[in-house]
């Protein structure tokens, strides 16, 4: 959780609880058959161990889907919601990728190799990771967002490749507690590539409260 050390930093007068999701970070690397309700799961377990009965969650990319589904099933728990360059989305799809899926069908049917398919993420996962992966990425939480009844803070690069613009907008179409600040000239980690415009925004968003 280095990446949030600057933001920690910022804000002395407040605690932060940074957690390492597995296989991330120093947290464990050997886990199977994980989705995405499981660390939603661990997280709730966390607070619950900790006495912690209500939280501001600030959830980047992947903690960003944690935090929206946390913020639909325990609203009481998430006083309040930083979603940056989040994913969970469902993302457009072209008419390329719709053939590419039914060539891909096609191919597993008849016992044909696949490795042509796999993007060079799921390639770079260890085995035991690519399940995990593959049921992550194929959950969408629209509905989820659309659920949602915290005050939410969305923050976005300009030029996220990542998770694209339009995904932002669609968060705060479906959000209905929520405002979208979109960082100029930044990528998939604004928090990083604009420090200062990002740290003002926080602070005002948790100033309001």
């Amino acid at each position: 959780m280095e990446d949030f050390n600057q933001l920690r930093s910022q804000f002395p007068e407040r605690t932060f609880l940074a957690i390492d999701f597995p296989p991330f970070g120093k947290s464990d690397k050997n886990i199977q058959g994980w989705g995405i309700f499981t660390y939603v799961g661990m997280v709730m377990s966390l607070c619950e161990h900790l006495g912690i009965d209500s939280v501001d969650v600030v959830g980047h990319s992947f903690g960003g889907r944690v935090a929206i589904i946390l913020s639909a099933v325990r609203c009481a728990l998430v006083h309040s919601c930083i979603l940056i360059d989040s994913a969970g989305i469902k993302p457009k799809r072209s008419l390329k990728f719709r053939l590419k899926k039914i060539k891909y069908n096609l191919y597993k049917k008849m016992g044909k190799n696949l490795q042509g398919f796999a993007s060079a993420d799921y390639l770079a996962l260890p085995q035991n990771m690519k399940p995990t992966f593959s049921n992550i990425v194929e959950t969408h939480l629209n509905n989820y967002a659309k659920a949602s009844n915290s005050r939410t803070l969305i923050v976005w690069g300009e030029n996220d490749q990542e998770t694209p613009l339009y995904m932002a907008k669609r968060l705060k179409k479906y959000i209905r507690k929520s405002r979208l600040e979109i960082l100029a000239n930044a990528g998939h980690f604004c928090f990083l590539d604009c420090p200062l415009q990002f740290f003002a925004l926080v602070k005002k968003f948790w100033e309001e409260e």
